[in-house]
């Protein structure tokens, strides 16, 4: 039973070449619907993934929370979700996606509702940390069907035209989950609206998704866009499964480059959650704002993300695909925002909006082009497991500052008072981008493997 279940997964195999007349048709058409079923899927992905920072205060007042026991679920849930990204990145790199991630969207959404139904501390930090995991099947089978569907020429600006599902599922997160926190009987609501929506989006998912465009008849991408000039015995390899030893050994461990991405990626992450994470608490606590107000500062920090990426995207394929470079311009911006967030006064939320749209603007490109550059470096049998393993290391650093500013807001806080202890995060975001910077200066010459 559990062999077939696991056979289910496995991707469609090649059939027989439609005529040379529809080809161009067909790869439009389902170009199109893979970029779009995945956008849509991967939004809906961040509704029951996102949801918990705006009720966190919520939770903490209803349930006796400290921000302790907030971070150690937030870094469960982040350390639980880069080891699923890598892990089931490998196992996408092997199965359909359009089983495989309709499944994942499926089992997150039973977590959201079994999150939302329990008050007990254990048992939510058992399922933020499982749901971390499940949400790990997300990004994967997206980074395989657009490595399958698109060619290395177009891919930045693909993916920046891709990535704005996570802005536009992240935004909305923090508004759906306050809304209905306030209109449908408190917190637990939180989790079951998303939940409802994500389970819906699953059928959506497993009824539009494609595999490779060799399984529904068309030629591989590289043949399509007039790349493929290898020989046969080139173009047979290039399509083969590769083994464990070659796509975790050859592709992964063994690529320096790709260390270098995963490691500053890390302290990009740190950076990139520190507002979606603590974002709305911090602004509740040291800037007067509400309930409300920190489900727009999430909004405003998703969705100012959205016209940087498409316009980064496209420029990192405009300068050869030099992703590190563009990823290193787009945060230097992003150290005197927060420096302007830091020197702020309370009472003044609008400017603190500003600031977060511009860490929004400029944060999304290198979250998105880090990834990417995954892609470039590797076979495009393996983009799952290297944008997992890239990852790992941002959602290390995930966990890193969610429960290290927990422990910061309480350790601190109780010493010196709550705005000291904020003040002391805010300094800690600051020295991770500058750390971030240094790291990017290194990638500033690295271009796609050919």
């Amino acid at each position: 039973m559990f062999s077939k279940f696991i056979n289910w997964f496995k991707p469609d195999p090649p059939i027989e070449r439609v005529p040379k007349e529809k080809v161009k048709k067909l790869y439009k058409i389902n170009r199109w619907r893979v970029l779009e079923s995945t956008f849509m899927g991967y939004a809906i992905f961040y509704l029951v993934r996102n949801n918990l920072s705006t009720v966190a205060k919520d939770i903490e007042g209803a349930l006796g929370y400290d921000y302790n026991m907030i971070g150690n679920i937030l870094a469960f849930s982040a350390i639980a979700y880069g080891i699923g990204k890598f892990l089931n990145g490998a196992l996408s790199d092997r199965s359909n996606p359009r089983k495989f991630m309709a499944f994942g969207l499926l089992l997150t959404a039973l977590i959201n509702f079994a999150f939302g139904g329990v008050q007990n501390y254990y048992l939510h930090l058992f399922l933020w940390t499982l749901n971390g995991f499940v949400q790990g099947m997300g990004w994967p089978p997206c980074g395989r069907s657009i490595g399958h569907w698109f060619s290395i020429k177009e891919r930045g600006s693909v993916f920046a035209i891709w990535n704005i599902s996570h802005n536009i599922g992240g935004g909305i997160a923090g508004i759906i989950a306050a809304y209905a926190t306030i209109h449908f009987g408190g917190w637990h609501a939180a989790f079951y609206v998303p939940g409802a929506i994500a389970l819906i989006g699953s059928i959506y998912l497993f009824l539009r998704l494609r595999d490779t465009p060799q399984s529904i008849g068309l030629p591989p991408i590289e043949e399509f866009s007039d790349t493929y000039s290898e020989n046969e015995e080139n173009r047979e390899n290039r399509e083969k499964e590769l083994t464990t030893r070659e796509l975790f050994v050859d592709n992964i461990l063994k690529n320096k480059y790709l260390w270098l991405f995963a490691i500053a990626n890390l302290f990009v992450y740190i950076v990139r959650y520190s507002m979606l994470d603590w974002g709305p608490t911090y602004l509740r606590e040291v800037k007067e704002s509400t309930l409300q107000g920190g489900g727009i500062a999430v909004l405003v920090l998703e969705f100012g993300g959205i016209p940087s990426t498409l316009l980064m995207g496209w420029l990192s394929d405009k300068v050869g695909g030099r992703r590190g470079m563009v990823s290193l311009l787009c945060m230097i911006p992003i150290l005197f925002a927060f420096l302007g967030i830091y020197l702020n006064p309370a009472g003044y939320i609008w400017i603190d909006f500003t600031l977060l749209a511009v860490v929004g603007f400029f944060i999304y490109p290198p979250v998105m082009l880090l990834g990417v550059a995954g892609l470039d470096l590797t076979s495009k049998k393996a983009v799952g497991t290297a944008a997992g393993f890239i990852g790992l290391f941002g959602y290390i650093g995930r966990t890193i500052q969610a429960k290290g500013f927990g422990w910061m807001a309480d350790y601190f806080g109780e010493i010196y008072g709550k705005q000291t202890s904020w003040d002391i995060i805010i300094m800690s975001i600051l020295a991770s981008t500058l750390i971030a910077i240094i790291l990017l200066a290194f990638t500033w010459k690295i271009k796609p493997k050919a």
